[in-house]
């Protein structure tokens, strides 16, 4: 049976969960409202990238994005 690729946004939300920090320390270091990061991790709202390119380095998770092929 084939694993599914998980979406980016779900990779963030797992990496965030995972991080051993909670919301409101994320929010502080980042200054993301918690809100704002509650409703991501709930599936309820996005980040713009600006917004999870600063989350990510918070929480040590790597973005990479690959070069189109021609």
């Amino acid at each position: 049976m084939a694993r599914r690729r998980l979406k980016f946004s779900e990779q963030i939300r797992r990496a965030i969960e995972g991080c051993g920090k909670t919301r409101y320390r994320l929010a502080k270091e980042t200054g993301i409202s918690e809100s704002l990061l509650s409703r991501f991790v709930r599936g309820k709202s996005n980040l713009s990238l600006k917004l999870v390119d600063k989350l990510a380095q918070n929480i040590g998770f790597s973005v990479q994005v690959p070069k189109k092929r021609r």
